[in-house]
């Protein structure tokens, strides 16, 4: 839905139900106040987002929200605007999820794994957050498109999850919400950069220090976020979560309800016995099992799974999906011509056996991309030049 506008709340109402998890409790009391007059951000001016930058078209929507494509006045640069709106910021705890935000995201040094922030302002009425452009679309709708992906399309999307819990946990952050919706592409390319969005529910930590607060996304969470006592490594959870869906399409923990999906987190059971799993490599499912370890103490750093033997070789790995490409065409290359075969008459034949004689000019017995250019202008010598490539063009597909 183009650059997220995720509820800046601890807790998202379409995310978590109220009566399965608990969430801030009583600390969201109603403003009395009218809440035009709130400031959020004490450390910008005052002023109207359209004196600096022209808004265009909605990008996305959210509880708390509207994202833009906006354009700087000055330098005419495309950019993304999230406009949080005041009005719906109910409570203190809504106030300061967004303070905290735009801390975050200005604490985090720039990387090519993070949306950048070029700046927050705020006016009477809304805080922007005027953001990098990603136009290429979720990661979730990439996943939804291919069904799975392959173990070395599935590496690469790995590590720059895992690079961003990297960046997050050395610079004090626990992200709380890593999952595919919050993950956008620069581009519409095959092989674009992929980049986090969301942080409007990380919060700052120091070592050693626990949180109790139950937010997040359900399948995604980890079962020391349901028991209400949780560090950094509920992020791992998250990104080997993201990883199983990944190699297979669907998430490790369902159920019908969201409680029924909180009990399969805290039983722990991951299934590899469906499609497409015993296709796999044993050393993509040990990293699965090590990354969904319950026990957030056994669990890998964000450091040991970018060491992981399966992130690291599958930089080498062939293509799975390209070698059954190939393996279909060499098939249908081989049907082809039995029917091709069938088809012709035995004088037919003598004439396409006689014609490869004499374009096989180095007498090998397989016709080069060249000798085959030769060969179509001295025996088809009526073909249009435009002719001769389309029909080099076609065979270079077998």
């Amino acid at each position: 839905m183009g650059n997220c506008c995720r509820s800046p709340a601890a807790v998202s109402s379409k995310d978590v139900n109220p009566s399965n998890f608990s969430g801030h409790s009583d600390s969201r009391k109603d403003w009395s106040d009218n809440k035009k007059t709130i400031t959020v951000l004490t450390d910008v001016s005052n002023e109207k987002i359209e004196d600096k930058y022209l808004i265009d078209k909605e990008l996305g929507r959210g509880e708390f929200g509207i994202t833009y494509l906006c354009i700087e006045r000055n330098t005419r640069e495309l950019l993304a605007c999230k406009s949080i709106s005041k009005q719906k910021l109910l409570t203190a705890v809504d106030v300061e999820d967004v303070r905290r935000e735009v801390a975050i995201m200005r604490h985090l040094p720039k990387s090519s794994s993070v949306v950048f922030l070029k700046e927050a302002c705020e006016d009477d009425d809304s805080v922007h957050l005027v953001m990098e452009l990603c136009e290429g679309g979720e990661l979730y709708d990439r996943i939804v498109a291919r069904g799975y992906y392959t173990e070395r399309a599935a590496a690469n999307v790995t590590r720059t999850i895992i690079e961003v819990v990297q960046l997050c946990h050395k610079h004090g952050v626990i992200h709380r919400d890593l999952k595919p919706e919050n993950f956008l592409y620069v581009n519409n390319k095959e092989d674009s950069p992929l980049k986090a969005i969301d942080f409007g529910l990380s919060i700052f930590f120091k070592p050693g220090e626990k949180f109790s607060e139950t937010v997040g996304s359900p399948y995604y969470m980890a079962p020391e976020v349901l028991n209400c006592n949780y560090g950094p490594e509920i992020d791992i959870w998250s990104a080997g979560v993201i990883l199983y869906i990944l190699l297979c399409g669907v998430p490790p923990f369902w159920a019908e309800s969201e409680q029924g999906v909180a009990d399969a987190i805290l039983r722990g059971l991951i299934d590899f016995s469906r499609e497409p799993w015993k296709n796999i490599s044993l050393s993509a499912k040990s990293l699965v099992r090590q990354m969904l370890e319950p026990d957030p103490n056994l669990r890998l750093t964000a450091k040991q799974v970018l060491r992981h033997p399966w992130l690291q070789n599958t930089k080498k790995a062939p293509n799975s999906k390209r070698l059954e490409q190939l393996s279909r065409m060499n098939k249908f290359k081989r049907k082809t011509s039995r029917v091709i075969a069938d088809l012709l008459s035995d004088e037919e034949l003598d004439d396409i056996s006689h014609m490869f004689t004499n374009i096989d000019a180095d007498k090998d017995g397989i016709v080069s991309i060249e000798e085959l250019k030769g060969g179509l202008r001295k025996f088809c010598s009526h073909l249009e030049e435009s002719e001769v490539l389309m029909l080099i063009e076609a065979v270079s597909l077998f």
